[in-house]
């Protein structure tokens, strides 16, 4: 009986249907993991475990074209609750309106987008049925089970892995660094630009029921990653963005976004 049993549990495991493949996203399998770190900054402490489900997230910073197009279809630089979305009159952005129609600057097309506020990374995501990672799940992409300082392991950040220690705004197209991406196939978490997250900048541990993933509060939120022009220390997957401008209403020169959505 027993023999039958665990006959019947293998076989509905095997015949489980695997999750639907999500174009232009990875699958980071749920589990937990020591989030934070001990030989971080002070805002890294104190190391922690969090669990997490299964998600999807993009494999690629959302880029210029990407942005601009979300724009065009929305018809402008607001929403509906008049909240600003892009900073298109910054000369640090690199896409803006000509002759009537958002597009990106020629060249720029395949670069991260920048200069979107907060809520511009939030309505982007909504749009295309996704959502912001929180920063739990942003440092679990890029650190996995194993804890691994760097999306691409221990060996120390270096110009074949990631874009860093460049001047301002000197990004390159999105998956130009593919030694430096996941096991999961998920490129540019270190380097090239700042990321948003979901989370409200507050003190370890991490919890997600604390307030901190309220969507309408007006507060800093978390940058992870990076940027083309940051050192390589910024790379590590355990850091906040502390050296970085993380006002939600604006849109700064070197953050930009992913997205996730939940995998069943």
């Amino acid at each position: 009986m027993l023999r039958l049993l665990l006959c019947v549990v293998l076989a509905v495991a095997v015949l489980a249907p695997a999750p639907a493949a999500e174009p232009g996203m990875a699958l980071i399998p749920g589990g937990t993991f020591t989030m934070g770190s001990a030989r971080g900054l002070a805002d890294e402490r104190p190391p922690h475990t969090v669990t997490l489900k299964s998600y999807w997230i993009d494999r690629h910073a959302v880029t210029n074209a990407e942005f601009a197009a979300f724009l065009e279809k929305l018809g402008g630089f607001r929403n509906a609750r008049g909240q600003h979305l892009f900073d298109w009159d910054d000369g640090d952005a690199r896409l803006r309106r000509v002759q009537g129609k958002w597009r990106a600057d020629p060249g720029f097309e395949r670069h991260p987008a920048n200069e979107m506020s907060w809520y511009g990374a939030r309505d982007y995501c909504e749009a295309v049925g996704k959502r912001l990672p929180t920063e739990a799940e942003r440092e679990y992409a890029a650190r996995g089970k194993d804890g691994r300082t760097y999306p691409w392991g221990e060996a120390e950040p270096d110009k074949t892995r990631a874009r860093f220690g460049a001047g301002w705004i000197e990004t390159v197209p999105v998956g130009s660094y593919p030694a430096g991406a996941t096991p999961e196939g998920v490129f540019d978490l270190a380097g090239n630009i700042n990321e948003w997250t979901s989370t409200i900048m507050r003190s370890y541990p991490y919890r997600a029921d604390d307030g901190r993933e309220t969507p309408d509060i007006l507060a800093d939120r978390v940058v992870r990653g990076g940027a083309a022009d940051t050192g390589a220390d910024t790379l590590r997957g355990s850091w906040r963005g502390a050296s970085v401008s993380r006002s939600a209403r604006a849109g700064h020169h070197n953050i930009g976004f992913r997205c996730v959505k939940g995998a069943g």
